[in-house]
């Protein structure tokens, strides 16, 4: 599908009203709303990985890891998920203890609002802060995937020096061609200006993470291009939350505290009509909210997650887009 040419292209911005001045007359044909398959990476080395608890305030303590639960949980994550689209699974290794979420590290992306018509599908490289997730950028394997069997082209960030955390810290709207980019020790300016370059964005808009949040995606995640969970409390400034709700609504949805320490906002949808998220997710969502939802047209499929969850990220962490 191709880019309304009547939209300026690449436009990145900390201002509010500019950003929902070019999101309002953003159409929603800038791509597909949801993916067309996913990919996991298996627990295979979970640990405790000390660098990453560094800025990771989610995650437990080294005795709350249970590897052999986290396998077992993480196979049936698939299983579930592949209900929804074909979900892929690569192993782990021994030296990647948080490869479990490789959507921090490698994304795809299929149209760019720069380029007439359709441009190439592209594999997104990631640049992580911490030396120990860097070495998860080096795989041959999910690379040859992409770039020999699926032909996709390669946009390789790793090696830059600016953190660009890739889907963990920008939010993208597919449908819109719009990215939500929350600035912390994982992604700074310069890395999300890559990004944004990287995913031919139409829009993004720039801010900052209330201290203490280490990812985006933990406290926002946009739904099929037509929804939104936020906590307001995981963003620095309010008018950013009311901005994001105001392109939403009705159908912003508005986390408390306790639901996003749920993992709540750390949810995805796959397909048009579900939204996924752990068990304790789903437990924690308040009636209201609940009924928000499914007035948005989801339903919530809910997945036990909780040894995979010590390790300070849930479902949508997980997940890895294929479009």
């Amino acid at each position: 599908m191709s880019a309304d040419s009547s939209m300026p292209a690449g436009v990145i911005t900390r201002d509010c009203a500019e950003f929902l001045r070019i999101a309002r007359a953003s159409t929603t044909d800038f791509g597909p709303a949801t993916a067309k398959a996913a990919f996991l990476v298996a627990p295979d080395g979970f640990a405790h990985a000390a660098q990453s608890a560094s800025d990771n305030r989610y995650m437990a303590e080294a005795e709350a890891f249970d590897a052999a639960r986290a396998s077992r949980q993480h196979r049936d994550l698939q299983r579930a998920l592949s209900a929804s689209v074909p979900t892929l699974c690569f192993p782990g290794a021994p030296d990647t203890p948080d490869a479990l979420f490789p959507n921090n590290v490698f994304a795809t992306a299929r149209t760019d609002a720069r380029v007439p018509g359709q441009a190439p599908p592209r594999l997104i490289v990631g640049r992580m802060r911490h030396p120990v997730r860097q070495r998860e950028a080096g795989r041959a394997d999910i690379r040859g995937f992409f770039r020999d069997t699926l032909g996709y082209a390669e946009i390789d960030l790793s090696d830059q020096p600016h953190p660009c955390e890739l889907t963990g810290a920008l939010v993208i709207d597919r449908a819109r061609g719009l990215g939500f980019c929350g600035l912390s020790e994982r992604c700074d300016e310069a890395g999300a200006a890559l990004m944004h370059e990287a995913f031919g964005l139409r829009a993004t808009l720039l801010f900052d993470l209330a201290p203490g949040e280490y990812h985006t995606n933990v406290v926002l995640a946009v739904l099929a291009g037509r929804a939104a969970l936020l906590c307001p409390d995981g963003f620095a400034d309010a008018a950013v939350v009311e901005a994001i709700a105001a392109l939403y609504a009705p159908n912003a949805v508005l986390l408390s505290s306790q639901e996003k320490q749920a993992f709540a906002g750390n949810a995805i949808a796959l397909s048009e009509d579900v939204v996924w998220m752990s068990e304790a997710a789903v437990a924690g969502l308040t009636p209201a909210n609940r009924s928000a939802l499914a007035g948005a047209g989801f339903a919530v499929r809910g997945v036990a997650l909780d040894a995979i969850e010590a390790a300070g990220g849930s479902l949508r962490c997980c997940v890895a887009e294929i479009y």
